[in-house]
């Protein structure tokens, strides 16, 4: 099952072309950490680099970052982007408008704070968090704490902004309309059948709860996503779900360096399988911090002070892994250099 479900994650067998292809595999890829985004898209590539990521966001137009699964923010293409938000979004809007209204602002205020930002990224373009944060203020929204990035996800949860081109190390946002254009209008049993199928083509084999717990969805939404595909479903004895004619599982990958918020620890409900008894390592506070795969397992965290790759290993290491470990920390700086 490891084996498949790397395969089916782009870590195992032939590597993606380009940053899009591995998105598209992926359907959506965590994105509050912008650096382990990247990443993800590095583990499942060959050379490219920080850059590529970068032009597909900005010049090309081709991946958006914006609030979906879960309320986290996310990296997809620009043609799923409109079917997932709008199946994904709607269970989120009782919970960020709580968390408004524990940063103090009201639905009155939130309202204006949305108003706000449509009309300035309308007039001004493209505008980076602090620059829509002044302009957010002085209409009397309170931007303190959490409250400032609450009123942009509300903005981007109604559908009229996302994180567009890359403004220096940062995501400027956008309107949709303008970067994307109108959004077509979606029928909601086609995309649940759409999710189950993109999600097993990534994340299989898996089950309508592991399916749920990605998506942000309820169990009675996923399993009729599942049963509209189920002529495309192979048999298992498993009880597991997968779509009929994927690639045979690969051998499990070489030893490589993985991200913050890697999605092979986000997209099912456990995690034991690839951290074992490791997982207090990597998993700390609500955190994911960077880790080593080794056979298919975490076998090490990793950092980079100085722009250098740091590894902390559960236990020691045998020496080929660890010298192929410090070929991967060497295309990592590369990656992340260019």
């Amino acid at each position: 099952m490891l084996a498949e479900r790397l395969t089916a994650q782009l870590l195992a067998g032939p590597p993606a072309r380009d940053p899009v292809e591995v998105a598209h595999r992926l359907l959506a890829v965590q994105a509050q950490d912008a650096r382990g985004a990247r990443l993800a898209v590095r583990a499942r590539s060959a050379g490219l680099c920080a850059a590529d990521v970068d032009r597909a966001l900005s010049e090309e137009r081709s991946l958006v970052i914006t609030w979906l699964n879960r309320g986290t923010l996310h990296l997809v293409t620009r043609e799923d982007y409109p079917w997932l938000h709008a199946l994904t979004t709607p269970p989120q809007f009782t919970s960020t408008m709580r968390r408004l209204s524990q940063e103090g602002v009201s639905p009155d205020a939130a309202e204006r704070g949305v108003a706000v930002v449509r009309a300035a990224l309308g007039d001004q373009g493209p505008l980076t968090r602090e620059q829509l944060g002044v302009q957010i203020a002085a209409a009397g929204v309170p931007t303190e704490g959490q409250a400032l990035i609450q009123v942009l996800a509300l903005t981007c949860l109604r559908g009229l902004a996302v994180r567009g081109p890359v403004v220096e190390t940062g995501h400027a946002y956008v309107l949709v309309r303008d970067w994307l254009g109108e959004p077509p209008g979606v029928d909601r049993e086609r995309a649940l059948a759409e999710l189950a199928r993109r999600y097993l083509a990534g994340h299989g084999p898996a089950d309508d709860r592991d399916l749920a717990k990605w998506a942000g969805l309820p169990l009675r939404e996923v399993r009729a996503g599942l049963k509209a595909i189920a002529p495309e479903l192979a048999d298992r004895e498993d009880g597991l779900s997968a779509l009929k004619g994927r690639a045979d599982a690969a051998e499990l990958p070489g030893p490589k360096l993985l991200g913050a918020f890697e999605p092979v620890l986000l997209g099912w409900r456990s995690r034991e399988p690839v951290l074992g008894s490791f997982a207090r390592r990597v998993t700390v506070g609500g955190m994911f911090r960077p880790f080593a795969l080794v056979a298919g397992r975490a076998a090490a965290t990793w950092r980079m002070p100085a722009g250098q790759v740091v590894l902390e290993p559960f236990e020691p290491l045998l020496a080929r892994d660890e010298a192929l470990l410090e070929s991967d920390a060497a295309d990592v700086v590369r990656f992340l250099d260019r």
